[in-house]
């Protein structure tokens, strides 16, 4: 926060504010200030803090905003409410997807924001071919087939190019780190930041076989457990 500020305005020689907005679970976790001293010279940089965890105490005032980052806020929250029920979150996309064009809208405007909720609600195969087809049939009674466009075969098309680019990247430079770096750009996509998660136990593995067969099953895994059985033992699976 301090170096961006700082750099802006070294460019600009304007005035600069800066707003941290907070995504974590963590409701004590409220950082809003950096500062050091060294030989009685003393900085002190405080910025403001916005939670998305604090909205939740908001949800009938952000279901009445027709404010469209209210829907960003709602998407990221019943993505961290939904993590560990999969058949609620469909529910959710659907009542959030539906709430585009309840908003009215500009086609654009339903297409970005249906990207960002895509791209924070991610469901298995399954359940994302029933999002599929309730989506369509709602389209198809209000006439807007704005999401089963050809755009919507574009953000899959473009999706499934960035996880293939990372593969490939990760596996041609042949290092322990530049296969970490293929597999976070594929989890970050094919799994949204729940994909994320899993970062921390791939980092601990050594064996650089392992690391690729990891990244070339990403492609095909429908869910994080499937990718988790790749690298875990049985009993480690049971513990988790």
């Amino acid at each position: 926060m301090f170096v961006y500020n700082y750099r802006i305005y070294d460019r600009y020689r304007r005035s600069v504010a800066s707003l941290a907005v907070l995504g974590d679970e963590n409701h004590k976790w409220r950082p809003n200030q950096f500062d050091y001293e060294l030989f009685g010279c003393d900085m002190r940089f405080r910025f403001p803090v916005v939670k998305l965890l604090d909205y939740q105490q908001e949800w009938s005032a952000l279901e009445a905003s027709r404010n469209p980052f209210t829907t960003v806020v709602m998407a990221h929250l019943k993505a961290l409410e939904t993590r560990q029920n999969r058949n609620q979150r469909l529910q959710w996309k659907l009542a959030l997807t539906r709430r585009l064009y309840e908003q009215g809208y500009e086609r654009q405007d339903v297409i970005n924001l249906f990207q960002f909720i895509d791209w924070m609600m991610t469901l298995p195969k399954e359940l994302e071919q029933e999002f599929k087809q309730q989506i369509s049939r709602y389209e198809e009674e209000l006439r807007m087939p704005y999401i089963t466009s050809i755009e919507r075969m574009g953000i899959e098309r473009g999706m499934q190019q960035g996880i293939e680019q990372g593969m490939q990247q990760g596996i041609e430079r042949g290092t322990k780190r530049g296969l970490l770096k293929g597999i976070e750009l594929g989890l970050k996509l094919k799994f949204g930041t729940e994909g994320l998660d899993l970062l921390s136990e791939i980092s601990d593995i050594q064996d650089l076989n392992l690391l690729e067969t990891i990244l070339n099953q990403i492609k095909t895994a429908n869910t994080l457990d499937q990718l988790r059985t790749v690298y875990q033992s049985p009993s480690q699976q049971e513990e988790n």
